[in-house]
């Protein structure tokens, strides 16, 4: 048998004292959370292309001294 702990019993309390919510979503609001996803993909992108160099270094893919005659 399992032991109920009171983690559970609340969230049985929270869940079955739930009330329907009536609100309303116009189509504007799925563009909105569209963009806000499409901007983060955008934002991961550039941060990954500004340290692209830098991730390859550390994840061992390229050396440091390889790196560093580049600069040179």
């Amino acid at each position: 048998m399992t032991k109920i702990t009171g983690k559970m019993v609340t969230l049985v309390i929270l869940l079955l004292s739930a009330e329907p919510v009536l609100a309303y979503l116009d189509p504007g609001t799925g563009s909105m959370m569209l963009q806000v996803i499409l901007g983060g993909i955008a934002a991961v992108g550039v941060a990954l292309k500004l340290y692209w160099h830098k991730l390859r270094v550390a994840l061992g893919f390229r050396g440091k001294e390889k790196l560093e005659s580049e600069a040179n």
